[in-house]
């Protein structure tokens, strides 16, 4: 059930991100554009497939680690991977102080889970194996391609609505009078169509935490474990400042980002509030250790 909800929202995110490079093409450049445009989409989906585990695995500096070099995490997400009925996915290490983690690439068969050394280092047993399961989660659901896709569009958007509006300066004055456009419109949709993508990227991040959220709790045992690790993540978070694009941070568990000064923060967070986040496990937490009371 959960998976085939999954593979709707990808659907839907394919769909309206997509349509939207389509509609920035045909505004820059009629039904040729629209069609070059649609061709560049595709190109995206089919790199971010294959692709993301890489991009990601670089953009953290993380290097992959065996048994020998990294026994307790290794131990720990060989067991958890047992639980959730799972392949054995390979296992990174970040060099980054702040505490951490992510899950990537394109399927559970071809899927790596990255953690930072700060997140060793911070975390005792039980909460790490409750970020560990969360993470296992995101493979589980298949999120990760999910995620992958749509920071892959939002960049694309960003970039080729950006080119649109240099078109319309350098050029668009002679096209505008060629097609009977109004370069208003183009303007319009160069400076919105960024902005929605992000925004459909940013709400169907937090779907997918809640969702991960409620896996790891489950798989691992311990609500409680990962409440307290949320909460000792983000207060790491706020100190400790990592270097990474906004496409990047919403794979991580926590926003690495959270330091930030934003405004509008609810809207454009890639991640639900922590708070509500740990609300939501210690019901679960709460509900598992009452009694039955017919």
């Amino acid at each position: 059930m959960a998976m085939n909800k999954n593979v709707l929202k990808t659907a839907v995110l394919m769909g309206g991100l997509g349509g939207a490079l389509v509609l920035i093409g045909s505004l820059v450049g009629g039904a040729r554009g629209a069609g070059i445009f649609l061709v560049i989409s595709l190109a995206m989906i089919f790199g971010s497939y294959w692709f993301s585990d890489k991009l990601a695995i670089r953009s953290a500096g993380a290097r992959e680690v065996s048994e020998a070099d990294a026994p307790r995490l290794y131990a720990t997400v060989r067991d958890l991977t047992q639980r959730a009925k799972l392949p054995m996915p390979r296992v990174y290490l970040s060099p980054n102080q702040q505490p951490n983690a992510f899950a990537t690439g394109r399927n559970p068969s071809h899927a790596a889970v990255c953690v930072t050394q700060g997140l060793l280092e911070a975390l005792p047993e039980r909460e790490l194996r409750g970020v560990l399961a969360h993470e296992l989660g995101h493979v589980k659901h298949r999120d990760i391609l999910i995620g992958s896709v749509a920071a892959a569009f939002a960049t694309g958007i960003t970039f080729l609505a950006r080119m649109a509006i240099y078109a319309q300066i350098f050029g668009g004055g002679r096209n505008e009078r060629n097609r009977g456009e109004n370069p208003l419109t183009l303007i319009a949709m160069a400076i919105f169509a960024p902005i929605a993508a992000g925004l459909m990227q940013m709400a169907l991040s937090r779907s997918r935490e809640f969702d991960a959220d409620h896996f790891g709790a489950t798989v691992s045992g311990d609500p409680g474990a990962l409440a307290d690790a949320l909460e000792r993540i983000e207060g790491w978070a706020k100190r400790i400042p990592m270097d990474i694009s906004p496409q990047q941070a919403t794979a991580y568990i926590v926003n690495p980002l959270t330091g930030r000064k934003l405004s509008f923060a609810g809207l454009f967070s890639t991640h639900p509030a922590t708070a509500e986040r740990v609300s939501r496990l210690r019901a679960m937490r709460a509900a598992a250790s009452s009694p039955f009371v017919s």
